[in-house]
């Protein structure tokens, strides 16, 4: 039984997606109603819930659907995340926290509340973080410091629940489409000018598919790659070497 976070578009709809045709059974959670509905109509095996990731409660009602409902949880994908354009000249404090609130505390919160049926399965967490985990990134500072600390937030879990027999690696997408840059509040035009100057620089010539970098996530999660822990894979198109 898998969980995966900002399931209603991108690599979050295209990991539910991936996990249901391996033949997990897949809880799909997000905020938005009618792109959750999209992604379960793509495969029986998934189901959904509407919820916001970083409301208070949201980590125990995640949990407590997914063990009612199936009676186990063996992985957790931490997908859900924000990316924000802030300058320093512009930062604010309401805006890092909601950074953070999302690509930090949010993912801690739902692996603690998963942790004891993960144990009992002996499961998997893979997070999603980011090339700009590891690489700088102008304008978005907060948005790149949020996901290397999710990179140092995989290799210190993987340590810590490996006695525990449970697993935890990452994934780290190069730009991939979704619709992060409109999340972001970016307008069409600019949307265009970042994908077309994101494409020019990534050494193999364009912009990932969600589909490509949801092979990965599920990959970390089998059984076949059960020695495998604390690991970060960039899938960027060579991004992070220029």
């Amino acid at each position: 039984m898998v969980v995966v976070t900002g399931a209603g578009s991108g690599i979050g709809q295209a990991a539910a997606v991936a996990f249901a045709n391996a033949g997990g059974k897949v809880l799909g959670v997000g905020r938005r109603t009618e792109a959750l509905a999209e992604t379960a109509a793509m495969h029986s095996g998934i189901e959904t819930m509407s919820i916001d990731v970083c409301a208070p409660d949201a980590a125990g009602k995640i949990v407590a659907h997914a063990v009612d409902r199936w009676g186990r949880i063996d992985v957790v994908v931490n997908n859900a995340g924000i990316l924000a354009m802030m300058p320093l000249s512009d930062v604010t404090a309401n805006g890092i926290n909601r950074v953070l609130a999302t690509n930090v505390t949010a993912p801690s919160m739902l692996a603690s509340a998963a942790l004891p049926h993960l144990k009992t399965s002996r499961g998997a967490i893979v997070n999603v973080s980011s090339t700009f985990g590891h690489r700088p990134i102008a304008d978005a500072s907060h948005y790149g410091a949020s996901k290397a600390a999710i990179e140092q937030l995989t290799r210190s879990w993987a340590l810590e629940l490996a006695a525990d027999g449970v697993r935890v690696n990452a994934v780290a997408p190069g730009p991939t489409e979704s619709g992060a840059l409109a999340g972001a509040g970016l307008t069409g035009v600019q949307i265009n000018a970042v994908k077309d100057a994101e494409a020019a620089r990534i050494p193999l010539g364009r912009r990932g598919e969600p589909a490509e970098v949801a092979e990965w996530i599920v990959r970390f999660a089998d059984a076949q790659t059960a020695w495998l822990t604390g690991q970060v894979l960039t899938v960027d198109g060579g991004l992070e070497l220029v």
